[in-house]
């Protein structure tokens, strides 16, 4: 949706807003041509902390037992995983909702019809809680929170075709219609479950509507929740508390039947696993979203509760259960097709419609299981001919310095702060999305922004459009006055060598960045866009336009032109992720870029867009030139890391003193010749002439990098001990020696990315010659090992480095001066697996690396 006119008809049609735990995106497009058709995600966010925890659930619930609201128990590690976890919603809501939008956005350049659906969930406990915290309706709780989400989104340019909720009238048909359908085909069961109820209020009491004293021995804690107790950490369930408490009215609660509606996953289980299987090859399904998948179909599906005792949700549509809502898991991703109704009377062409229609979805890791195996069980469960997903997008997290993004600690960037720090939406949108954690969870920084800002957005994009526009717009003698020159008949690009070649790249770039785009890789699709500039970059200064213009016109206006269509190429091909750039690019080609931001033809064809030196007409009257990126500077890095750092910066600050401390007792401990004997002192000039300032020991002073094991061995003369032969990015492949036999199985080695210490001093270790070392964390005892590893995109040879410590490596440690012994004291790994020296995560430019479980264990 383009301009105020399209905001203000969205504004009409939008509904409610949601306030959920879950966030997804989806996407439409049709498949026969021409022209395609997509829907593109919703998104279902929260940018409340409180909000946030609603909705408990469990990868691998080790009871089938049920919570007092009738959702089924987690395991204390999943709580602990989600709870850690609650800060990343919001900024996972946002890479959903942003990865979407660059998807819808490809597909309408690309000609398909594309519908971008978004929305958010307002029913379940959460929402009743907050309310009464508040003193406040649901309602007034939703609106205030949709109007944030709405401000964001406007201010990130996100091109939603429908923004809506699901507290429209549109869900409460659609949610009853599908249930009546399950119902009807008798994929329902009920269940008779215990549930405190409160006599003064005449309700069920949700978990969080219930306090009390803990049950655990020794904590004894008198404001436990009903779902667990913050000072113990225990779960809970309602019904062992002592003393337990409504939270509304104080009064005590009674223990009281009450029966739920269940969803008969196990019966549903052939025809989900069916449309699994077909549907995860056919649609590529990211590997977190197949790995999540197969760990619920492994564990076994159980019947999951559908029902609450609440007030605030979609009323159930049966005599018996009339007082109860649907449980939000339910009812939410439902939304999806309500909120399409919404925008669109015809909106079962589009959810009824598989032959034509693709569905793509977009979400954070949290949510895999509800869009991959509760939404499509309950669209199976109606018999009817959905539109199912074909295509889910996941990301992992993105974390923040060197810890993670906290609401409640002030530490990180959210979206409603991104605007006042007067960076420009664009440049937000391409750091957030070259950063894009795809495989694995990345890291956001200040320095890595202003990077990416001043390197690649200033110095290679801006400044190449830059030189091309502004050439053109120099007064005739010196240019062009403006006007894109015509091509003489004595050239041309097919026959120029180094515009054929530059053109032949191009061309080449733009079918990997198609490919890429159609496969949803969308941090590839950008990364090859930006090459194409770098090729233009190169272009112009192997041609020498500025030469030309003086002594060879004709292969200047060539060259001029073929340089123009670059820009305008470049402007298509980066409209899905940087938006605002493209409107200014085309503002400044003078432009009008709702005709031209199209990357093909009526037909779907792309090849005009290969020939650059054809693409901007001939006598076109460019516009104004101006700069379209500004530096930023060291001192506003700083400025900014310092307003959201929150407490975290107390940490940095501790930290950097104890490393100062540790250097200087090192810097006054003296050293022996190695023999035990300690050398004589030397004179006070001999030390002023001879002395060599002692580096401080740094992290920085180890070389660690990203390595793959390309063969391992048994070591054949040692039975604990395997060779490896390691490619750490050097002409040869480095020996490695670990005795990692009676941790890790022989198959598990090969072609395994791992970290390496590569300026440890070689040593022989039973016959063979061990040039560097595998870094491993081990547990307290030392009874389990298990590998450092870097993310599975990581850069083979790429040096691991340490947010905010900067230094080159020792060329080889000196084995006197017991740097690694040093340092290695604080390598360990986190509560969150991830690989740290003292709370500095191991990072790549991929990412963090991190063990598989082994929580605090010792690296080296």
């Amino acid at each position: 949706m383009q301009g105020s006119a399209k905001l203000e008809e969205e504004a009409k049609r939008a509904l409610p807003l949601t306030i959920p735990s879950h966030q997804s995106d989806i996407l439409f497009r049709f498949v026969r041509e021409p022209p395609a058709l997509h829907i593109v995600a919703l998104v279902f966010i929260v940018f409340s902390d409180t909000l946030a925890a609603a909705g408990a659930y469990s990868l691998s619930a080790e009871r089938n037992e049920f919570r007092s609201d009738g959702s089924e128990w987690e395991t204390a590690e999943a709580s602990r995983g989600r709870e850690a976890q609650r800060p990343n919603h919001q900024c996972l809501a946002l890479l959903g909702v942003l990865s979407a939008d660059v998807f819808a956005r490809y597909c309408r350049i690309r000609g398909y019809n594309t519908i971008y659906i978004c929305g958010t969930d307002e029913y379940g406990t959460a929402t009743e809680t907050k309310a009464m915290e508040e003193k406040c309706s649901p309602k007034e709780i939703c609106d205030k929170y949709y109007a944030i989400h709405k401000e964001v989104y406007n201010w990130f340019n996100i091109s939603f075709d429908e923004f809506g909720r699901t507290s429209c009238p549109q869900q409460t048909e659609v949610c009853q219609e599908i249930f009546k359908k399950i119902f009807e085909n008798k994929w329902l069961s009920e269940n008779t479950m215990q549930q405190l109820y409160c006599d003064t209020c005449e309700r069920f009491l949700a978990d969080r509507l219930v306090e009390g004293t803990c049950p655990t021995p020794g904590c004894e804690y008198d404001s436990a929740r009903g779902d667990q107790c913050e000072k113990c950490g225990k779960l809970l369930n309602p019904t062992e508390l002592k003393n337990p408490r409504c939270k509304v009215c104080q009064k005590t609660p009674r223990i009281r039947d009450t029966d739920h509606l269940f969803l008969e996953l196990p019966l549903l289980k052939d025809r989900l696993e069916k449309y699994i299987t077909e549907m995860s090859v056919a649609g590529g399904w990211s590997q977190n979203a197949i790995q999540t998948t197969n760990s619920w179909l492994r564990e076994g599906l159980k019947p999951r509760c559908i029902t609450r005792d609440l007030k605030w949700g979609v009323p159930v549509p049966h005599e018996k259960y009339k007082d109860k809502v649907f449980y939000v898991w339910f009812d939410a991703p439902i939304g999806y097709v309500s909120i399409t109704s919404c925008y669109t009377r015809d909106w079962e062409k589009w959810w009824k419609n598989p032959e034509n229609v693709e569905l793509y979805q977009f979400m954070g890791k949290d949510n895999v299981p509800f869009h991959t195996v509760m939404f499509p069980s309950t669209l199976l469960g109606t018999g009817e001919n959905w539109t199912l997903m074909k295509t889910i997008s996941v990301t992992e997290y993105l974390n923040y310095e060197s810890g993670k993004f906290s609401k409640s600690k002030g530490i990180g960037v959210f979206g409603n702060d991104v605007k006042d720090t007067e960076i420009p939406v664009e440049v937000w949108r391409y750091y957030l999305l070259t950063n894009r954690p795809e495989v694995s969870d990345t890291l956001f920084t200040w320095p890595d922004l202003q990077a990416k800002l001043n390197s690649e957005l200033l110095n290679n994009l801006g400044n190449f459009i830059n030189r091309v526009l502004s050439f053109i717009a120099k007064p005739e003698g010196q240019g062009y006055d403006s006007i894109i020159p015509s091509i003489p008949d004595d050239v041309s690009g097919d026959s120029h060598n180094l515009t054929k070649k530059l053109a032949d790249k191009v061309a080449a770039y733009i079918d990997q960045y198609i490919e890429a785009m159609e496969k949803v890789k969308l941090k590839q699709g950008l990364k090859t866009a930006m090459s194409i500039s770098s090729e233009g970059n190169a272009y112009l200064q192997e041609a020498q336009f500025w030469r030309l213009y003086k002594e060879n016109k004709s292969l200047c206006a060539l060259v001029m032109k073929t340089a123009v269509g670059i820009v305008y190429l470049l402007a298509c091909l980066l409209e899905p992720f940087i938006p605002s750039f493209t409107l200014e690019v085309f503002n400044q080609l003078n432009l009008p870029a709702e005709i031209h931001v199209s990357l093909c033809d009526d037909k779907g064809d792309v090849d005009r867009v290969k020939r650059p030196w054809d693409i901007v007409s001939s006598g076109h009257k460019i516009g104004t030139p101006k700069p379209l990126f500004k530096e930023l500077k060291d001192e506003e890095v700083d400025f900014y890391r310092k307003k959201f750092a929150g407490s975290q910066a107390d940490r940095i600050v501790r930290a950097e003193a104890e490393a100062e401390n540790v250097a200087e007792k090192l810097r006054k401990t003296k050293v022996s010749d190695g023999n035990g004997k300690k050398k004589p002192a030397k004179s006070s000039n001999e030390a002023k002439n001879k002395a060599v300032p002692e580096p401080d020991i740094t992290i920085t002073r180890l070389d660690i990098r990203v390595g793959l094991i390309t063969k391992a061995q048994k070591h054949p003369d040692a039975d604990a001990l395997y060779v490896e032969e390691i490619d750490v990015g050097e002409e040869q492949t480095r020996t490695v020696v670990s005795g990692l036999v009676k941790y890790i199985p022989l198959d598990e080695m090969q072609n395994r990315k791992v970290c390496v210490l590569c300026n440890l001093k070689p040593a022989s270790m039973r016959g063979i010659k061990s040039q560097a070392m595998v870094l491993a964390a081990s547990n307290d005892d030392h009874s389990k090992v298990e590998l450092v590893e870097p993310p599975s995109s990581a850069k083979v040879g790429e040096r691991i480095t340490f947010p905010g410590s900067e230094g080159n490596p020792d060329e080889l440690l000196n084995p006197k001066k017991k740097v690694w012994e040093t340092l290695q004291v604080d390598l360990h790994s986190n509560e969150d697996l991830v690989a740290c020296y003292k709370n500095v995560p191991l990072t790549t430019s991929a990412g963090v690396c991190k063990v598989s479980s082994i929580r605090g264990g010792s690296i080296k």
